[in-house]
């Protein structure tokens, strides 16, 4: 027998996804990811008296991807890939967490989310890491922050002023958005604003993830009007979180004047997707079956007006931001993860392309307006906070030339299509490329059409392991400036 072989945004009936015996399923992941696949998914479901596996592989190369699972009864365990695999190293915590099936010999069997959600409803203290030596000592942060900032903490092992460790303690709310989307399945309006608040700078990224998800599952295809509309506000919202990025790095290194002017250029862009929809985040826009608000010419010419004059500024932007020495002697080998250790731990999204790894999911595994027209994967091989600056201004002139390569293929058509009922006993994987990175909501319903289980990857979740490998070696001063780099999710995380 043999791995599901599907699609991304292909839905497969249940009963033809392969199910093996954990030991036989443990020797084919291992194999698939020695010859280049991808770990996507890992994650369980409870039905009736027992717990069953899924985990879906990606040949990016091909566009392909594999799903195969694996039955356990409660309490059971298995033997971790993790110490031959550590891509899977927070998939298998999350799974013990959640189910309680141990992956046995895991080298760091800790919780994910503070507290053990699932096991016990009483709180287990979190043992961290320990250093013992002269001139050795801890620096605690948070997990209460200024401002908006979400809950998280940051433990750090310092030999005075360098970082020998870092460890990261998150999930302090409990969000349990999952569940919220099976609680809530009888309501199609409120699952499509929980999409939106999955991770509150994402509301694009995920919001169409979800929906096209659904769209599958229903049948529904878009019109071509409405999913061009889609991937404009998708790389609207990838431009303005990037230039804020680059605002927030330049105010990490005092300079103010990048910290000012990239910041004044978000206000533009988060503008034009306002007066898209009435919100700056983009809440509101997407809709199963298409969009709530459409282009019109004199809207169009108003987009493509702001992005030419953001095409001028960021030129010269950047050009002063990137030939600054202050500036180059702060971003330039700090904070670095290698394309190898970048592969090793599955890192995804803008940050992975910074360390050389080419994965990008709008052309890797192509879907909406991107289908139509081709994104070409751009990387850089430093792995430094240089890297990560620099591809946020790469992307941003990417994404510039395809708004504009799709406001001009607009083209007639509706763009809304009716909601349908979704098929009953089927699966699907929808990825997206957010602006952090890959996106994948996987979807399951019941016989009654109803969704039985909906899970959620924000690309946060790979990714925060890179940033406590990133700070190693680096003074604690460069912290701040290293997790900006990232600016990884805290909610993205806690779900």
């Amino acid at each position: 027998m043999s791995w599901a072989e599907i699609k991304n945004l292909q839905s497969i009936p249940l009963n033809e996804i392969p199910c093996f015996a954990f030991g036989k399923l443990r020797e084919q992941l291992l194999e698939k990811i020695s010859k280049g696949n991808r770990l996507v998914q890992f994650f369980g479901h409870r039905e009736e008296n027992k717990v069953i596996l899924y985990a879906i592989l990606a040949d990016d190369e091909r566009s392909k991807l594999f799903i195969a699972s694996s039955e356990f009864q409660t309490g059971d365990s298995y033997q971790s890939l993790t110490p031959e695999a550590k891509s899977f190293h927070l998939f298998e915590r999350e799974f013990f967490e959640q189910f309680g099936i141990r992956p046995e010999g895991h080298p760091w069997l800790k919780p994910v989310r503070k507290g053990i959600a699932g096991i016990s409803f009483e709180e287990t203290p979190y043992e961290f890491f320990k250093m013992e030596g002269e001139e050795v000592h801890e620096v605690g942060v948070g997990p209460i922050h200024a401002g908006v900032i979400e809950p998280g903490h940051f433990r750090f092992s310092c030999h005075g002023e360098q970082i020998y460790h870092l460890e990261i303690e998150l999930g302090f709310q409990h969000r349990g958005v999952e569940e919220l989307f099976l609680q809530n399945k009888s309501k199609p309006i409120y699952l499509l604003k929980l999409a939106e608040s999955i991770a509150g700078d994402t509301v694009i990224g995920h919001a169409g993830t979800f929906v096209r998800a659904m769209e599958s599952l229903s049948g529904i295809n878009v019109s071509r009007r409405a999913m061009i509309i889609r991937t404009i506000s998708l790389e609207l919202e990838r431009i303005g979180i990037h230039l804020g990025d680059l605002s927030a790095l330049s105010g990490d290194v005092a300079y103010s004047t990048g910290n000012a002017v990239f910041g004044a250029m978000r206000t533009k862009i988060i503008n034009t997707t306002m007066a898209v929809c009435g919100s700056r985040f983009g809440r509101g826009l997407i809709a199963v079956g298409g969009v709530n608000y459409d282009i019109s010419s004199d809207l169009a010419a108003k987009i493509l007006q702001e992005i030419d004059i953001l095409e001028n500024d960021i030129e010269l932007a950047c050009e002063v931001l990137f030939s600054s020495a202050s500036v180059l002697a702060r971003f330039e080998k700090t904070g670095v993860v290698t394309k190898e250790t970048a592969k090793e731990i599955g890192l995804v999204g803008l940050a992975a392309r910074a360390s050389g790894l080419a994965l990008d999911i709008r052309s890797d595994h192509p879907y909406g307006g991107f289908s139509l027209f081709p994104v070409y994967k751009l990387t850089l091989n430093t792995g430094d906070v240089f890297a990560r600056a620099y591809m946020r201004y790469v992307e941003i002139k990417q994404s510039i030339k395809i708004i504009k390569e799709q406001l001009d293929s607009l083209g007639e058509g509706e763009i809304l299509r009716p909601v349908k009922n979704l098929q009953p006993g089927q699966l699907v994987i929808s990825l997206a490329e957010g602006w952090r990175g890959e996106i994948a909501h996987v979807a399951i319903t019941g016989t009654d059409g109803q969704l039985k289980k909906y899970k959620i990857k924000d690309p946060s979740f790979n990714n925060w392991l890179a940033l406590a490998l990133a700070v190693r070696n680096n003074g604690i001063s460069d912290f701040p400036l290293i997790n900006k780099s990232y600016n990884l999710s805290y909610c993205g995380f806690d779900l």
